[in-house]
């Protein structure tokens, strides 16, 4: 049978403006993410600096707009110092996070370095595991001041004259969570955030700042966490941070699907105890949401794939082989994201290459394009403006986890400036196509489609490899705009995108 689906969409109809920042990704040292990911020298598409270019040249594809570092679960054991001056005189130390050897040969100004010749904003975060605000507020002075201390000096020494400005930063990460380095319960960790924050906004006012939320929806502390933390920290934070990850361990694609409206409940959620502890205060302050690690996870998780005996150096780690339907997946979860636009404010996709990343490397070898590569590039290329708030008409179908969930997902974005309009849709049935109309309302005469793209595979388990990129955009060559109506015919199981803009 063939599904229909209706959809309104109109330009005064507005669920925010779309921050660039909720397309961003996630550079940890862990793995070969960094090592034989991002940097190798000696690589034959080495630079000088030993980045791989054929690594960039993908990073620039795929679009990412800020990416967090250095971690992740490596943050709570890191020294930053070891990370800056000369490369010959950094220790080589051991990382508890991920029981590797760390020879910090990349480090804060390596990392800002390719953040610039990449063109991405850098998100950084600073120890609260085993360091404190002192370390912290020293961390941001290294990084920002001008100079004249000794800090911002020691910078400048080091070759970089001009500050970093950076300015986001994370507090700390997944404090909550036992497997992390000097863990803490909620009221440990609301203070000593509360803490670094106020020094770290009293050496750059400017800069804002992300306080841990719980490590996922699932922890046995979720909710009051949350609660305790900004019930501390609410002053001197401006943001919470989710971190969720999409799992098909029973195999079963719809259930599958179901993990995405696990995390439409979950960012819903914690904007309401955010506001919940604003309205203990009677204030007007909205703490925004930064959901600064996501991704699908669940193939890689083994003890040898979290571990490597013998403290090795980069060894490979988290190397998931995504298919078709984790790019499905990925890029439900990204309609969600752009569709609460009014409270999350940024999104790190974890990782970018190698470790669950969208780009994969052999080292010395090639790199290529994950299935998830392409639904993130869509985003980022043609995200831009304002999300539309959307009336939706469509079959549902049911799950064992999310009860009637619906065949089609959705989201518009339209830049008011240009009057481009992007369009994705999910098609969640693995049977049936879907006859989508869309109602473009108040857009402007004279709508044209500029393209119209899909993802789409029989094989719901099909993989790009280095050799066969199985797996990326075709012509949707059914879609049509006639008037103010878009009309399409969807696959079974397909992700799609409609760019359309005014001639007049």
């Amino acid at each position: 049978m063939t599904l229909k689906a209706t959809v309104i969409a109109d330009a005064d109809f507005v669920i925010s403006k779309l921050d660039r920042r909720l397309f961003g990704t996630f550079v940890e040292h862990m793995g070969r993410c960094v090592y034989g990911g991002i940097y190798e020298p000696g690589h034959s598409t080495a630079d000088a600096n030993g980045f791989r270019q054929d690594v960039m040249a993908l990073t620039r594809e795929l679009g990412p707009t800020i990416v967090r570092y250095p971690g992740g679960n490596f943050l709570s054991g890191y020294d930053w110092e070891d990370g800056v001056g000369p490369k010959e005189d950094r220790p080589v130390k051991l990382d508890l996070a991920w029981h590797s050897t760390e020879t910090n040969e990349f480090g804060t100004n390596e990392f800002m370095i390719w953040c610039k010749q990449t063109g991405v904003e850098p998100m950084f975060a600073v120890n609260l595991g085993t360091r404190g605000p002192d370390e912290a507020r020293h961390f941001l002075e290294y990084c920002n001041h001008p100079g004249g201390t000794y800090y911002s000096d020691l910078r400048i020494s080091h070759g970089f004259k001009e500050p970093h400005n950076i300015k986001f930063w994370c507090l700390g990460n997944e404090m909550d969570g036992p497997w992390q380095t000097c863990a803490k319960t909620a009221h440990e960790y609301g203070r000593i955030a509360q803490e670094t924050a106020k020094v770290m906004k009293w050496v750059d006012p400017s800069i804002e700042l992300t306080a841990c939320g719980s490590s996922q929806r699932l922890m046995p502390t979720y909710g009051k966490w949350e609660y305790e933390v900004l019930d501390t920290c609410f002053d001197q934070v401006d943001y919470i941070s989710l971190h969720h990850y999409m799992r098909n361990d029973g195999n079963d694609i719809k259930e599958f699907f179901a993990e995405i409206e696990a995390l439409d409940y979950f960012i819903t959620e914690v904007a309401a105890i955010a506001d919940a502890v604003a309205a203990s205060r009677r204030s007007t302050k909205r703490i925004m949401l930064s959901l600064d690690e996501w991704n699908v996870w669940y193939k890689a998780h083994t003890p040898d794939d979290l571990k490597k005996p013998g403290w090795p150096k980069a060894p490979p780690l988290l190397e998931e082989i995504y298919n078709f339907e984790d790019a499905m997946v990925v890029g439900g979860a990204l309609i969600v994201m752009m569709n609460h636009a009014d409270r999350l404010k940024a999104g790190c996709l974890a990782q970018l290459v190698n470790v669950i990343g969208p780009i994969m490397t052999e080292t010395g070898g090639p790199a290529w394009r994950q299935t998830i590569f392409h639904p993130i590039a869509d985003c980022t290329r043609l995200g831009h403006g304002e999300v539309l708030r959307l009336k939706v008409d469509t079959t549902t179908f049911e799950t064992k986890s999310q009860g009637d969930i619906p065949h089609l997902l959705t989201a518009a974005v339209r830049d008011p400036q240009t009057g481009h309009v992007a369009i994705y849709a999910l098609n969640r049935s693995t049977e049936d196509a879907m006859e989508l109309d869309i109602d473009l309302r108040g857009m402007g005469e004279g709508l044209a489609l500029v393209a119209a793209t899909e993802l789409h595979h029989a094989d719901l388990k099909i993989v790009n490899t280095k050799d066969n990129e199985v797996i990326k955009p075709a012509p949707n060559g059914s879609a049509t705009v006639k008037g103010s109506r878009l009309t399409a015919q969807l696959k079974p199981q397909s992700w799609n995108v409609f760019a359309i803009e005014t001639q007049q």
